[in-house]
């Protein structure tokens, strides 16, 4: 072999080793990546038809916490819609503990106002009372609410100072809505990471009970699973609930009607025997 070609067989040797390296360190990197679920971003999105609108996981589960109030009042899901447009406008779905110049004692999900009679700070800083209250206006100041636009059904109960501004969430409203209360079923996913600590499956049930007080969890003996009987819209609003709560009380799947959503792989797909009843699954 010349010397040309003694270089030119050490140079190939060095240029594969070097692609098997970087291939290698590519491997690796990926693996990682995967491992530390990095790239994940957690979020939950409603779809209904062409539209879809996308939460963070603790707006999600005020959304299916104002739904599920206004589903243990038996009101319509036209409330519902009402319900979480008002909380995006006036809080963006978040609980906090803080008002504007307009109204400085304003406080929780809806920007309610101990001076005005809503309740005292306490209450009206418990979503669960917050939602309650708000419905409660609603129904007696506006007892023809599904007949009106959602923004002039809202001003009536709020009576803000920018009337108008509840129309800007009507389509979110009425996505997420139509979610959790099961006439869109399968319309909510979340996509999370795994879960860092075990799954509380009785905080979930104590919850769920709280915000919609005819549902009874079944809870079983290891902590690992529930089972909420359920049928039709309802047993599908139950089930997008459990996705909406996933992140707060570590639920890995929860399935109904044919359909499951598995939160490894950040969607539903079809499932069995899941007729009749939710089935919720916890991380252990």
């Amino acid at each position: 072999m010349s010397k040309r070609s003694r270089r030119r067989w050490r140079a190939l040797v060095v240029l594969l080793v070097c692609l098997a390296v970087v291939t290698a360190g590519a491997w690796v990197a990926s693996r990682f990546i995967d491992s530390s679920e990095i790239l994940v971003r957690e979020h939950c999105t409603a779809i209904v038809g062409t539209d879809s609108f996308k939460l963070a996981p603790d707006q999600a589960a005020n959304a299916a916490l104002i739904s599920a109030v206004s589903l243990d009042r038996g009101l319509p899901a036209r409330a519902a819609s009402i319900g979480i447009a008002t909380g995006f406008q006036e809080s963006k779905l978040r609980n906090i503990d803080y008002g504007d110049d307009a109204g400085p004692d304003s406080r929780g999900l809806f920007q309610q106002r101990p001076s005005q009679g809503w309740g005292s700070e306490e209450q009206v800083m418990d979503p669960v009372y917050a939602a309650n209250r708000f419905y409660q206006e609603l129904e007696e100041l506006v007892p023809d609410f599904e007949d009106l636009d959602i923004t002039v059904a809202a001003q009536k109960v709020q009576r803000s100072a920018f009337p108008d501004a509840y129309a800007d969430h009507e389509p979110e409203g009425r996505a997420y809505a139509s979610a959790l209360t099961g006439h869109s079923p399968a319309a909510l996913n979340c996509v999370l990471k795994s879960p860092a600590e075990p799954g509380d499956a009785e905080a979930m049930s104590a919850a769920l009970q709280d915000q919609l007080s005819s549902a009874q969890p079944q809870v079983s003996d290891d902590g690992r699973t529930a089972t909420i009987p359920a049928s039709g819209t309802r047993g599908w609003a139950l089930v997008q609930w459990a996705v909406a709560n996933a992140d707060q009380f570590g639920i890995t799947s929860a399935s109904f009607g044919g359909q499951g959503w598995v939160r490894a792989d950040h969607g539903w797909a079809p499932a069995t025997g899941t007729d009749g009843a939710v089935m919720v699954t916890f991380a252990g």
